[in-house]
C-alpha cells in the first residue's frame, strides 16, 4: 500500500503543482494519503502543503509550498519569520506556523549529533521544558563522543517532586548504546537550590550508572533563565 502510495507522488507531481490539491481525485490528495498511510510516504512538498493549508490569488498552496521548500533548502538553520514572510504568500500567519512546526521539530527529533562538552550545553538542550507546570526528568542518551543520540522525558513529576528510579533513567540508554548519559529536571517554581531528594536521586544513579558501565556526566536543575550544575558545582563524586 505504501508503495503505491509514493507512485502517486512520484508521478502526480507535475500535476498537483499546475492545479493544486483540490483537483486531484480524492484519494490522491495529500492530507488523505497522510490519514491513510502515513506522513512519512508523503513528500517535502505535500508536508509543507498540509501545514500551508491554503494559498493567495494567483498561487495555489501546492506552488506556494513549492516555493517555501526551497527557500528553507537555502537555510542550514531555521530563517526568521521576517525571512518567511518577504515569500509572496507566506504572510505573518503562515511565516509563524511554519517556523514553530520547524523548531518544534528539532527540539524533538533533531538533537542528534549535537556535542555535550559542558553543563551549557545541556542545558541548550532542554531549557525548553522550563515552562511546564509539572517537573520533567529528561535524560540524554549519548555515544563514546558524548554526542546525543536521544532526548527523552523520562517522568512527568508533581509541582515540586518527581519520582525517578535507575531502571526508568537507564533502560532507553541501554538500547541505544549510550556511552554515556546526562539527566536534568526543571524547578516550577525557578529555585535552582538542589534538595534533599535531587542529592540522593543523583548519587542513586552516579551507582547505578558506575555498575551499569555508563558514564553519568552531570545533572543539572535549571529554570527558563539558569541551571545549577551538580558537576561544575563539585556536589557529584568524581569518578574513580
Amino acid at each position: 500500500m505504501k508503495e503505491a502510495s509514493f507512485s502517486v507522488c512520484e508521478t502526480g507531481g507535475r500535476e498537483f503543482l499546475a492545479s493544486g490539491p483540490r483537483s486531484l481525485p480524492l484519494a490522491q490528495r495529500p492530507r488523505e494519503r497522510l490519514i491513510k498511510f502515513g506522513a512519512e510516504t508523503l513528500s517535502d512538498r505535500d508536508l509543507l502543503s498540509i501545514l500551508l493549508n491554503t494559498g493567495v490569488k494567483g498561487k495555489s498552496v501546492s506552488i506556494l509550498a513549492e516555493e517555501l521548500l526551497n527557500r528553507l533548502e537555502q537555510d542550514k538553520e531555521i530563517p526568521p519569520v521576517k525571512e518567511l514572510i518577504r515569500l509572496t504568500g507566506v504572510g505573518e500567519s503562515k511565516a509563524c506556523a511554519v517556523a514553530a512546526m520547524l523548531e518544534f521539530g528539532r527540539r524533538r527529533w533533531g538533537m542528534t549529533g549535537i556535542k555535550i562538552a559542558s553543563p551549557n550545553d545541556i542545558f541548550s538542550t532542554v531549557r525548553h521544558y522550563a515552562d511546564r507546570r509539572q517537573e520533567r526528568f529528561i535524560c540524554l542518551s549519548l555515544n563514546g563522543a558524548h554526542e546525543i543520540l536521544a532526548v527523552r522525558v523520562v517522568t512527568v513529576g508533581l509541582v515540586n517532586r518527581t519520582i525517578i528510579h535507575p531502571r526508568e533513567v537507564f533502560a532507553d540508554p541501554i538500547s541505544d548504546r549510550s556511552c554515556a548519559i546526562c539527566v536534568a529536571h526543571n524547578h516550577p517554581s525557578g529555585e535552582l537550590k538542589p534538595s534533599a531528594d535531587d542529592d540522593e536521586v543523583t548519587l542513586t544513579l552516579l551507582k547505578a550508572a558506575k555498575i551499569l558501565g555508563i558514564r553519568f556526566l552531570d545533572h543539572i536543575i535549571f529554570s527558563a533563565a539558569a541551571y545549577f550544575s551538580y558537576r561544575q558545582s563539585g556536589r557529584m563524586p568524581r569518578e574513580e
